[in-house]
């Protein structure tokens, strides 16, 4: 529940019991105490809630509401039973209380929040109105009780405390409220004890004159006391009471110096109004002495309040003068420091007031600074005054014989309230020019000093070339890069190697017939110790520039840079862990081999080698093995194909060969041979632990020669045809490209292609086989069976596409339709024969789309958009899918059975035939694959099985389907056995759509005979 919440159910519940509290005078005692009672829990609830800093002053205020709410009640229920409360009584006792723990609160709040720097400001104001409402108590409230001759001591002392406390209360609340800042919440504060002192002073006068009632209007103050209280802790602003403030300002303010006279006028007035009630008493110029008083205070408080405004006036030219000189000490320059003089001028004149300002760029002639008072015919001729009569007129030395002038015109008052911040303005625009003029000066000497370090320390050597291409000038890092200080007038040529100084030669020729700057020239010189060392130079030709008269050359040292870019070009054309050629160079050999060879009109063969169950090493000995193992398989490879041939690490495990040219195609089979062979036995492979293992390195090779190929991609691709065709006759042996098997790949491909093309025209239909009861062969079910209309080869079953469907992964967008498909036609049956056998309709689902993230909504989905039920699917799966990722497999069968959805193992006991998945799996049904049904009737042994399997099922719960039933015999044998559905070309072949209505309208056999 939010605070706003909170404070709204406070509120109308507190307004409810006012409202009980006045309509049923009979429920006073009730009401009262459950309004008092409510107001201080709810104190305590928003400590609660919102946690202050300090919260011993919010359990003071709670606790003083609670005395006060106790007396009340205390005093309602004496009156309850017919008695006259006492006074003083024990109600007194628990009012009395209120006034200390609310002082305590109010004085731990004025400790908390207010400043500590000694300002006695706040106190000495909020004194004045309270010693002055003090006096108007003690003459109407306090006096009268102690003058009164019926009361007693006691009586008078507690009657006393009432308007003592009141008074007390009042002063701390005056303190809080001139303390500056005021918190959110002191307003609610500020209206309780309002709500507090009203209804005492009412109170008290109704004991003197002796007309007390329960229930009057007086109550309506203490219900404000009550319920401001409340709703004041409730609000989040109550923490900031406990908060440090700022601390306040010095300046007072109109209206506090109004209120202060009005209080500070409460004595005379007094005065006078006794002094008419009763002229015989008191002192006889009483009114005179009080008018005096009066206009005293008056005048003296009128010159306070002339002080504080002269006050704020010079506080407002201070910070005027002080943001103007922040403006102007952030400027860089001359320019920068004319606007900010503009700016910080304009900050300076009054607001509101009418002016011209003029700030002149620099004028020529040297001046003093001056802020002198001009007539517009007293200008120069150029400057403006905007139509004043009296400017302003200031000047400003500058740097360099020159200086600025300033016109400012306004009302005559203006400038006289504006010159002196003027002239200490000009004080200030003296010290930014000498700043500014400072730093240029240093700045200049800096960077002369910073160029001629930079040359000094500078890595690359510069030297400077006389005409006749000798040095006349050399960094000191020449030293560094050749190995000893260059002399004055060595010829640049000494220092170049005999290889490099034509080019050196050429290249001073090209600079001095102005072809430009030349950069990145690439020279070899003799470096420290004779080394050869590269370096690159940059030639400036400067021999017209007075400052250097000479061809100016740099040099730097690539040598690590040229090393480090052999390295990475290595790196880009060979293999990290086998130093073999990459597919990139391999690729390039191969382009430049086989443009030779077509010319030569000899052979090339390529070779794609691919290790055998690799991935089997890696899981199981870890990829430190399988790495060694890589290496181990390269060197054997490149030992064997010889010095001619490229040996390449395409990827992964594969490898490519390019064998030499040769007159015929046996060559590269004979290395293929040959590399088969040496790779039979297992490899000992280290584990960089000390240890070895014998790990196997068998391969397969797929041959191909450019005899079969009309260039080098081709050629490629045959190499890889093969390659699958060596794995596909059982791996650890070589096959050679055939035509044949290129023809099959590319209808492969082909079909790839048609089948996404397949989904995106909906070229699939469904059939329906249907599911039926054994015993009294009635259509319960059917199962979804998809075909593929191909545009040009007709009518596909599953077998000719899925097995492709599954490798490009265009299995999912079919299996997702088959589904919609399948619920949409079941809805569609269902809608016109509600009184159909059809339960169900089953779905086989393969792996790769059961593991999509999001199968489970695109059940959910299907389900919404055929308006079928969960419980009309029945979803076929494998028992492979179990193999991998079974928690994850069981986490969306269980989310699946949640929904209403059955599932079904489909061809149980011819894959992972694992019982123990059958208890762990959430499934419903087991379809019994046709390979189990086909031998029943003549096999004793697989008899025995099925039964077994159908018991097992029985005692898991498990609904068992019976696949292939092809004879009557095997449906009585299965009906015997208890299995209870099942479906074949005994009972219907697979049909169309419109044929289903007609198969779940009858029961009789003869019409699901085939």
């Amino acid at each position: 529940m939010s605070t706003g919440t909170v404070r709204a159910c406070f509120s109308a519940w507190a307004l409810v019991l006012a409202a009980l509290y006045y309509a049923v005078p009979g429920s006073h005692l009730y009401t009262w105490a459950l309004l008092g009672y409510s107001s201080a829990a709810a104190v305590l609830v928003g400590v609660r809630l919102h946690q202050p800093a300090r919260r011993l002053p919010w359990y003071l205020t709670s606790a003083a509401l609670t005395c006060f709410i106790t007396g009340d009640t205390w005093y309602n229920l004496v009156r309850a039973l017919g008695h006259q409360p006492a006074f003083p009584s024990v109600a007194d006792l628990f009012y009395l209380a209120v006034y200390p723990l609310v002082i305590g609160a109010l004085l731990l709040f004025i400790r908390t929040s207010s400043d500590h720097g000694g300002n006695r400001g706040p106190l000495l104001d909020a004194l004045v109105p309270t010693v002055g409402l003090g006096l108007l108590a003690w003459m109407y409230w306090i006096a009268p009780f102690a003058r009164a001759q019926d009361l007693t001591l006691l009586q008078k002392v507690v009657s006393i405390g009432y308007p003592l406390g009141d008074v007390l209360v009042l002063a701390m609340i005056l303190r809080m409220l001139t303390a500056g800042e005021r918190p959110k919440a002191l307003p609610g504060l500020g209206l309780a004890m309002l709500g507090l002192l009203v209804s005492d002073v009412f109170y008290g006068q109704s004991q003197l004159r002796g007309d007390w009632q329960v229930g009057g209007p007086v109550d309506l103050g203490w219900i404000v006391f009550y319920v401001a209280m409340g709703y004041t802790a409730l609000r989040p602003a109550m923490r900031q009471l406990t908060v440090p403030a700022p601390r306040s300002g010095t300046v007072i303010g109109r209206h506090r110096l109004v209120w202060m006279a009005a209080a500070a006028l409460i004595a005379p007035v007094v005065l006078f109004l006794e002094y008419t009630q009763d002229r015989t008493a008191g002192i006889a110029d009483a009114p005179v002495i009080a008018a005096a008083a009066a206009v005293m205070f008056l005048v003296v408080l009128a010159r306070v309040a002339d002080l504080a405004m002269a006050q704020r006036r010079a506080v407002a030219r201070e910070r005027a003068l002080r943001e103007a000189g922040i403006l102007m000490f952030a400027a860089t320059d001359l320019a920068e420091a004319r606007e900010a003089v503009r700016e910080a001028i304009i900050r300076l004149i009054p607001a509101g007031a009418r002016y011209s300002l003029d700030v002149s760029p620099p004028v020529p002639g040297d001046t003093d600074r001056t802020v002198s008072w001009r007539t517009a015919a007293d200008l120069p001729e150029d400057r403006q005054t905007g139509g004043f009569p009296l400017v302003l007129f200031a000047t400003q030395p500058l740097p360099g014989d020159r200086h600025g002038q300033i016109v400012l015109g306004a009302d005559e008052e203006v400038l006289h309230t504006v010159r002196p911040l003027l002239e200490m303005l000009c004080a200030q625009i003296a010290v930014v020019v000498d700043r500014i003029s400072l730093t240029a000066k240093i700045n200049q000497r800096n960077s002369e000093a910073y160029f001629r370090t930079l040359i000094q320390n500078a890595a690359d050597v510069i030297l400077i070339l006389d005409e006749d291409d000798t040095i006349r000038y050399a960094s000191p890092s020449a030293e560094k890069l050749f190995g000893a200080p260059v002399a004055v007038t060595t010829p640049l040529a000494a220092l170049i190697t005999a290889d490099t100084r034509e080019a050196l030669r050429d290249v001073l020729r090209r600079l001095r017939r102005g072809h430009g700057d030349l950069d990145g020239i690439e020279l070899t010189a003799h470096g420290a110790g004779r080394r050869r060392v590269v370096v690159e130079c940059d030639m400036r030709n400067l021999l017209e520039d007075p400052t250097v008269n000479g061809v100016v050359v740099t040099m730097r040292d690539v040598t690590e840079r040229r090393r480090l870019e052999d390295d990475l070009t290595h790196q880009a054309f060979h293999d990290s862990l086998t130093g073999l050629a990459n597919r990139v160079l391999f690729r390039n050999r191969l382009e430049q081999a086989f443009m030779v060879a077509e010319r030569d009109a000899a052979t090339l063969g390529v070779l794609f080698v691919d290790l055998d169950d690799f991935k089997e090493v890696n899981d199981t000995l870890g990829h430190a093995i399988g790495d060694q193992l890589l290496l181990a398989v390269a060197q054997r490879i490149s030992s064997i194909i010889g010095a001619g041939s490229t040996a390449a690490r395409m990827d992964g495990d594969e490898f490519a060969v390019l064998v030499e040219q040769s007159d015929t195609a046996e060559a590269a089979e004979d290395v293929a041979a040959r590399i088969v062979a040496a790779l039979e036995a297992p490899l000992e492979v280290p584990d960089g632990q000390g240890g070895v293992h014998l790990v196997s390195g068998k391969v397969s090779i797929g041959v191909a020669t450019s005899r079969d190929a009309n260039n080098a991609t081709e050629l490629l691709r045959h190499a890889d045809l093969a390659l699958y065709l060596a794995k596909g006759m059982g791996k650890g042996g070589w096959q050679r490209y055939q035509s044949d098997l290129a023809h099959a790949m590319v209808q492969r491909l082909e079909m790839r292609t048609q089948l996404t093309e397949a989904i995106e025209d909906e070229q699939f239909i469904l059939q329906f086989q249907p599911i039926v009861e054994i015993a009294e062969q009635r259509v319960t079910g059917v199962e979804a069976l998809v075909r593929w209309q191909h545009p040009t080869r007709g009518l596909l079953g599953p077998f000719h596409f899925v097995e492709a469907a599954e490798e490009n992964g265009a299995i999912v967008g079919i299996g997702n339709w088959v589904m919609r498909e399948a619920l949409r036609q079941l809805a569609e049956w269902k809608a016109a024969d509600p009184g159909t056998s059809l339960r169900y309709i089953s779905v086989n689902v393969s792996p790769r789309q059961f593991r999509a993230a999001d199968f489970v909504e695109q059940v959910h989905t299907a389900l919404e958009q055929a308006g079928a039920r969960p419980d009309w699917l029945l979803l076929e799966i494998t028992e492979s899918l179990v193999l991998k990722d079974a928690e994850k497999v069981i986490q969306d069968l269980r989310a699946l059975r949640a929904m209403g959805v059955r599932i079904a193992i489909d061809d149980f006991g011819t894959g992972y035939s694992s019982l123990s998945y059958l208890r762990q799996m959430p499934v419903d049904v087991l379809k019994l694959d046709k390979s189990f049904i086909d031998d029943i009737l003549t096999s004793r042994q697989q008899h025995a099985l099925v039964d077994a399997i159908v018991t097992l099922a029985g005692n898991l719960d498990l609904t068992v389907v019976a696949e292939g039933i092809e004879e009557a015999g095997q449906r009585t044998a299965l009906k015997t056995m208890g299995c209870h559905y099942g479906q074949g070309y005994h009972f219907a072949k697979p049909v169309w759509p419109a044929e289903i209505p007609a198969l779940t309208g009858s029961a009789e056999p003869a019409a699901l005979s085939a």
